[in-house]
């Protein structure tokens, strides 16, 4: 049987989950190879317990669409999680150019690079870090938020756009923390005018859901808490916001939030602990992050947009020679 052709787009894999899958996805767009094709690992026992070190059969330890890429591997593949790391070692040996993003937890030399955020202590020649995590929102796609929901505009501003995660342990914040903060930032709403654009996560808790359900109850805007709510207007959101309020445990949340260009506030930023307080804390280094309900203040500077996902594809570009 004759060698198949090798892929000439990129290929990006994962664990399906969807931070990884985002990050991975947003690095592939962004360099502007022709499109993609993703892959969601299958990972079996014992491979997966070991990722990202290999053990014998690894080839087919990933289900059978990766047993098949490893036997054709193709010329670009970009990974993000451990268990995609393991997943671009066998590839890498086929010949593959692997960009592993987040840290795998063993040396970087197994990888042509290897991207991780400035709060990791991973470094090398071939590491790239990054302030933050790699995320698609840029001009164009805030612009196609507003196409998409363009019926936000006529929802009265200034409209600000409410991101509600959920506790972790980098950020453990309790439900009757954020109440009040729900109830003055509502009250503000009232008495100044305006809108709010709210969205949840699928960590944010039930509790918590319901507490910013009545503290808007009669505030104009939209509230997604939910899969019932229809399609999540995550996108549209962030298009028609005039400033942004995040809770704060969310890396890839405060991320894409930064990387619009209206002020950002962070609800319960005292409650951040390790990785994520570091992160916050170089976000206010550059003026791109403030506390609390301070971004419903008048801004006293212009906004410089967190782009940290074209920087890190363009030296992903230069590197590889792509």
């Amino acid at each position: 049987m004759p060698y198949a052709k090798r892929s000439t787009l990129p290929w990006t894999i994962t664990d399906g989950r969807a931070g990884n899958v985002r990050q991975a996805v947003a690095l592939a767009s962004t360099l502007r190879l022709g499109g993609q094709q993703r892959l969601a690992l299958l990972p079996q026992a014992p491979w997966r317990w070991l990722s990202p070190r290999l053990l014998p059969g690894a080839a087919h330890g990933f289900g059978p669409t990766f047993a098949e890429l490893a036997g054709n591997p193709p010329g670009l593949a970009i990974g993000c999680g451990r268990q995609a790391a393991a997943a671009l070692r066998l590839l890498g040996r086929g010949g593959t150019r692997t960009v592993q993003i987040l840290d795998p937890r063993i040396g970087a030399r197994h990888w042509d690079l290897v991207v991780v955020p400035e709060h990791d202590r991973l470094r090398g020649d071939n590491v790239l870090t990054l302030l933050g995590s790699l995320n698609p929102v840029n001009d164009d796609w805030l612009a196609w938020g507003r196409a998409a929901f363009s019926s936000f505009e006529q929802l009265p501003g200034p409209r600000t756009a409410l991101l509600v995660g959920g506790p972790t342990d980098h950020a453990p914040w309790q439900d009757a923390d954020l109440q009040p903060l729900f109830a003055q930032l509502a009250a503000r709403i009232r008495a100044d005018g305006g809108s709010v654009l709210a969205t949840t996560s699928r960590r944010t808790p039930r509790a918590t859901t319901q507490a910013l359900l009545r503290a808007f109850d009669d505030v104009p805007g939209v509230i997604w808490s939910d899969g019932g709510d229809g399609s999540n207007p995550y996108a549209g959101l962030l298009g028609w916001a005039d400033r942004i309020v995040c809770t704060p445990d969310s890396v890839n949340l405060l991320s894409e939030a930064c990387a619009t260009r209206v002020p950002v506030g962070v609800l319960l930023g005292q409650r951040a602990q390790g990785r994520m307080a570091h992160f916050q804390a170089a976000l206010r280094e550059r003026g791109r992050l403030l506390d609390g309900l301070a971004v419903l203040d008048p801004p006293t500077q212009e906004v410089e947009p967190l782009r940290e996902t074209a920087r890190i594809a363009a030296e992903v570009r230069a590197r590889l020679g792509l």
